[in-house]
């Protein structure tokens, strides 16, 4: 049924398409006709219709979807059909007279009556569905998400597991120097991992402005508020990656910050929830450490490219932001740069406050890269003691 569904959806697209194109077709002499062709099959390429999803609510939102298109396509039919027959069944030059009534009460109560039938027919179900999304109770497992400019924060809770999700499409692809990659803008460094067939709630917020985290094969779509929390849920039945977007105007790089989930099987998420807590421990032995030079460059490098280049440019030329080449910050008192880099920059709602968002060994590592790169050669080389004791006589 689903399938015949799908047909005669696509069907009615050709149709409308064509209905459409008429007036074009009629004044060129069916020229356009290859051309109203290839729209079609480009609009069914890029799937104007709801995607079905890959769990229960998902399928059961987009059975709705279809539900009230055809409800509303009968409806189209019937009114146009009365119409259309009218008009040509009692057209003046087939004699036919007007009727002379001002007022009909059975006319009055049947357009009343009939519509507010079907109307509460279609809020049954609609309402039956509406219940199962908002009730986001009795779950497994609970994740925070946090919406960033521009960037997602996954905390799992009562697991000690958090981390952050940068898009991971390199620069190159974004200014085409080189061919775009299957999922262009669409791909992180660290997507959001969750087993099959639990529940799982998302607590979702946001850090600066207003972020919606979407995801349409889960059939979740949340706004992102500062200082509120709404919350969602899903149970995905099936193990695979699914591709998300946040879904509200958030600043310059709002189309920067796509959503990876990863759904696997119950063992393949314990071993990589045990992986996650053995990094977490791993980092903070590492914060008490001493680096090497060539370790922290290379470190900030990378943290640089994930969190900075956006704003600053590649080889911190500066775009959005100031040029870091030579600058009073990044060549000044390093106490300067240290505090830009904690607290951010007072009244710039573009510059983050990375003292939240990233651990101490980033901190020193990438302002231990900005200092040196570049020609900036100012050799300082900073350690996350450096950075901790910066926050503690804070």
């Amino acid at each position: 049924m689903r399938l015949i569904t799908k047909q005669l959806a696509s069907k009615l697209l050709l149709v409308f398409s064509r209905l459409m194109m008429l007036p074009v077709l009629l004044m060129t002499g069916g020229q356009v006709l290859a051309a109203s062709d290839a729209a079609v099959d480009e609009a069914q390429r890029w799937g104007l219709n709801m995607t079905e999803g890959v769990t229960a609510v998902s399928r059961e939102i987009y059975d709705l979807h279809m539900l009230i298109f055809w409800i509303c396509v009968w409806i189209g039919v019937v009114v146009f059909g009365i119409m259309f027959y009218s008009m040509i069944m009692h057209r003046k030059s087939v004699g036919a007279v007007p009727a002379k009534f001002h007022e009909s009460t059975a006319v009055e109560l049947a357009w009343t009556i009939v519509p507010a039938i079907i109307l509460v027919l279609m809020a049954i179900p609609a309402t039956s569905s509406l219940i199962k999304i908002y009730d986001t109770t009795e779950a497994d497992i609970d994740i925070k998400i946090v919406g960033h400019q521009w960037k997602w924060q996954y905390e799992y809770l009562g697991q000690d597991v958090g981390f952050f999700s940068n898009l991971s499409t390199s620069q190159d692809e974004i200014y085409g120097l080189v061919p775009k990659g299957e999922h262009y803008l669409l791909e992180v460094d660290e997507p959001l991992v969750i087993p099959i067939n639990k529940k799982i709630r998302f607590l979702i917020t946001a850090n600066d402005v207003l972020h919606a985290w979407w995801v349409p094969a889960l059939a979740v779509k949340r706004d992102a508020i500062p200082g509120y929390i709404n919350d969602a849920w899903t149970i995905v039945e099936e193990p695979g990656t699914y591709r998300g977007q946040c879904a509200e105007l958030c600043g310059k790089e709002h189309g920067f910050m796509p959503i990876v989930v990863e759904a696997m099987e119950e063992q393949d998420y314990q071993n990589w929830l045990a992986g996650k807590k053995q990094e977490a421990e791993e980092l903070r032995a590492a914060m008490s450490q001493t680096f090497s030079m060539d370790e922290l460059y290379a470190r900030g490098e990378k943290v640089y490219q994930a969190n900075c280049v956006a704003c600053h440019g590649v080889n911190g030329e500066g775009g959005l932001g100031p040029s870091l080449v030579g600058s009073g910050i990044t060549t000044g008192p390093i106490d300067n740069h240290i505090n830009v880099m904690v607290n951010g920059v007072a009244g710039n709602v573009v510059m983050p406050v990375f003292g939240n968002q990233l651990n101490n060994i980033d901190l020193a590592s990438v302002i231990t890269f900005k200092r040196n790169a570049w020609g900036n050669n100012m050799g300082d080389q900073l350690q996350p003691v450096d950075i901790l004791t910066f926050k503690k006589n804070q």
